[in-house]
Formats: structure tokens, C-alpha cells, sequence
């Protein structure tokens, strides 16, 4: 709990760079594209709550997901609006709709033979960190561990900031001013483990040289901590 400083699945298509796969995910009354990073022996699985306008294209989250990959977890970047919902801004920003969506692609990813025996966490970006905070206070303990980038966790519900059990990471570029403001001020609301790392030299996106980088280091280091060696320890 302190701060530290440091520099049923329905293929859509064949696998793409990066080996990603493009896959539909069925609801009873729409679809949600997604992209699906699956290793041969998955020992997690995270699932992407996305940012304002943003969407599995995101080339950060894709960065992060490929890293998390590497490391032998499996990474889900969904859609969480329809494209028709997309088109309607206000949307991007309802909260409480993203987090409702979240919530079904859990449920959904916990009923996939491929997924239902893993440990799960959520990687949330900008607003979309917000939803994934809700989403992990509404399941409680199914969701083991949370990674914040750039996040608004200040936009989540004051009961899922005081009520959220998992390890919570918020990761911040220090040259984020007021969103470091923000996120301190949701992090002393919360009871949970939790940490924040600032990034020296970054801004909000992380678009500087090798920052994307340590975040993503950051992300898979708080998931292997909190969600694979528990698993390890408790076989």
C-alpha cells in the first residue's frame, strides 16, 4: 500500500501479427469484436477494459497484451460497445453502460472451457480503468488482480473504490499531473492492496521512448505476483 517511482468463441478470422486472433463474441441480442491473445498453456487470463474512443485497436493496449503473451497469459481486447453504440459519443463515456458490458464478457469468458479454470484480472485504460474497478467489486474474489494505465479510477463508484478486494496497480506517467492528482485521490478511498508506480518522463499515452515499455513490465509483474504464483503456490 504505498507509491513508488520507476524510470462459445466464434473466429471472425485467421491469426494476425502478433499472434492475435480476430474473434466475434455472441450475446443473445448483439455480437462484441474482440482480438484474442491465446498462448498454447495460458496460466491467466486478462481481459481489457478500453478508454474513451478507443477499442481493441488501441496500438498501447496491443503492446501490453502482446508482452502479456509472451508471458504465457492470455489476453482478451474487446469491443465493450457495438458499432452503432460507438457512434453515439455519449456512450464513450457512460460508465455505468462499459462496466455493465464488462461484467457480460466475464460472465462469458468464465463458461469458455479455454478460460473458466483460470485465474482473471483486468487491465483498464484512461476511463476505461474506471469500469474495471466496478466490474471487479461487483464479482468480488473471481477477479484476482487490477492494472490501471493512465487510468480515471476517480470515475469509479465510491462503494466499488471502498469495497474492491483485489491488488489494485495504477500506473501514471509523471508528467500526468492532474490524473496523478486524481488517482491519488481514488487510491485513499480504497482498502484493498494497492499501489501506484509514476513512471519518470511520461505523459498520459506513454508515447515516449521505451515508456510503453515499463508499463507493460509493470502490468506483468503485478499479474504474475497476483494472479499466476498464488496459483502455483496453492498446486
Amino acid at each position: 500500500m504505498h507509491e513508488i517511482i520507476s524510470g462459445n468463441l466464434i473466429p471472425n478470422d485467421n491469426k494476425t501479427p502478433g499472434s492475435k486472433t480476430v474473434v466475434r463474441i455472441p450475446f443473445q441480442d448483439f455480437f462484441l469484436n474482440a482480438y484474442l491473445y491465446l498462448p498454447e498453456n495460458p496460466v491467466a487470463l486478462i481481459l481489457f477494459s478500453h478508454g474513451s474512443g478507443s477499442s481493441r485497436f488501441s496500438p498501447r493496449n496491443n503492446y501490453v497484451a502482446e508482452n502479456l503473451h509472451r508471458n504465457n497469459m492470455a489476453a482478451l481486447l474487446a469491443d465493450l460497445l457495438t458499432p452503432k453504440e460507438d457512434a453515439a459519443i455519449q456512450n464513450r463515456f457512460n460508465i455505468s453502460l462499459l462496466t455493465e458490458r464488462l461484467k457480460r464478457l466475464t460472465q462469458w469468458a468464465t463458461q469458455q472451457s479455454q478460460f473458466k479454470n483460470l485465474p482473471m484480472g483486468y487491465f483498464g485504460a484512461s476511463t476505461g480503468a474506471a469500469s474495471a474497478i466496478n466490474a471487479a467489486a461487483f464479482f468480488e474474489n473471481k477477479i484476482k488482480a487490477v492494472v490501471s494505465r493512465g487510468g480515471r479510477p476517480d470515475l469509479a463508484t465510491e462503494n466499488a473504490l471502498e469495497s474492491i478486494k483485489c491488488p489494485t496497480l495504477f500506473i501514471i506517467g509523471s508528467l500526468d499531473n492532474e490524473v496523478i492528482k486524481l488517482n491519488r485521490k481514488a487510491f485513499h478511498k480504497m482498502k484493498c492492496t494497492k499501489q501506484i508506480e509514476i513512471v519518470e518522463g511520461a505523459s498520459h499515452l506513454f508515447e515516449e521512448t521505451d515508456k510503453l515499455h515499463i508499463v507493460s513490465q509493470l502490468a506483468k509483474d503485478w499479474f504474475e505476483q497476483y494472479l499466476v504464483k498464488p496459483t502455483v503456490t496453492s498446486q
